[in-house]
């Protein structure tokens, strides 16, 4: 046995102990609260591009039928469900896990930072995101840009009023053999994954992409202005994604109606169903207030801070020796 020793050398441990600590202060100083919820939960995410890893707890609770249960992908719903009791701006440190994700960036069980600011729109958490990002990695330049000019100045397209076949045909001489049943979504990502992505935030800069296509709303607000494009941004640094932040949808009937749709494109194809966790419904019948949230990957940050390329080199005992 070769691989009992961790991956992580001390002095790396030791920096990950100080963004711990700094993280911390930052949210002290702004009187955010620190929370701990539920890694293990009845529900996982419709999220059609994402796995959540299961596990078999051999009981079941409240009348469910299944002793299956979910590991999170991100704390995100237990944390409404805070928000919607009144507990305020809140912040959490975790573990998240998500499945078939491993490679120098990713290993399926990771640490997350997620927070939520109460009478934020996404303008000014993305100010606190550049607040936090430059306390950890010092002085950076600024850079934001919509998605849609993103993909105007990078690839000379625009991906708001292209057309399906000719974003297809793009997207096919441009990245070469890809599979035959791809939909729209899925050729903007690749794009945007392989074009895009590596040449975002260099020359040290910290670069915002805002109003991602409605498609890709997720839990986000759609634009009042614009329908075509949702209140969604994501952070880039030296090419990495480091954050995904929204202006949160409050609104129960829209989030019911975007989990139903998700669930019957897995049943179209052949994944299975989700179901919907009726416990975030609820909250959000309740009332949610009025905020916005993001979710940053810490390993990431701190590979970024200590000039590191691969995630083995931040975190003690990546998968290959858990």
């Amino acid at each position: 046995m070769t691989h009992w020793k961790p991956s992580a050398p001390l002095q790396n441990l030791k920096a990950r102990a100080q963004l711990l600590s700094t993280i911390r202060g930052f949210f002290a100083e702004r009187e955010v609260l620190e929370v701990d919820t539920p890694a293990l939960s009845h529900h996982g995410v419709t999220d059609r591009y994402m796995r959540s890893i299961t596990a078999d707890v051999g009981i079941t609770a409240l009348g469910q039928s299944s002793a299956i249960a979910f590991l999170q992908t991100s704390p995100e719903y237990a944390m409404k469900r805070l928000l919607a009791a009144g507990y305020g701006s809140i912040y959490q440190i975790c573990k998240a896990f998500r499945q078939d994700e491993v490679g120098s960036r990713h290993n399926p069980e990771f640490t997350m930072l997620e927070w939520y600011r109460l009478g934020f729109d996404h303008w000014q958490l993305m100010d606190e995101v550049y607040e936090l990002v430059t306390k950890v990695l010092g002085p950076k330049q600024r850079l934001a840009l919509s998605y849609q000019q993103t993909f105007i100045e990078f690839l000379d397209i625009d991906p708001l009023s292209i057309t399906d076949e000719a974003l297809e045909q793009f997207a096919r001489s441009n990245l070469g053999l890809l599979p035959e049943d791809l939909e729209r979504d899925d050729y903007l990502s690749l794009l945007f994954e392989d074009k895009i992505e590596p040449q975002l935030g260099r020359n040290d800069s910290v670069c915002f992409i805002y109003d991602y296509p409605a498609s890709q709303a997720a839990l986000a607000r759609i634009s009042e202005v614009d329908s075509r494009v949702a209140h969604r941004f994501e952070v880039y640094i030296e090419g990495i994604e480091l954050a995904n932040g929204f202006y949160e949808l409050a609104d129960s009937r829209q989030q019911q109606a975007r989990f139903e749709a998700d669930n019957q494109w897995r049943k179209e194809n052949n994944l299975p169903e989700i179901s919907i966790d009726q416990r975030l419904i609820s909250a959000l019948e309740h009332g949610l207030p009025e905020c916005s949230g993001v979710a940053l990957g810490l390993d990431r940050l701190l590979m970024i801070q200590l000039k590191t390329n691969n995630i083995q080199d931040v975190i003690a005992f990546p998968w290959d020796r858990a």
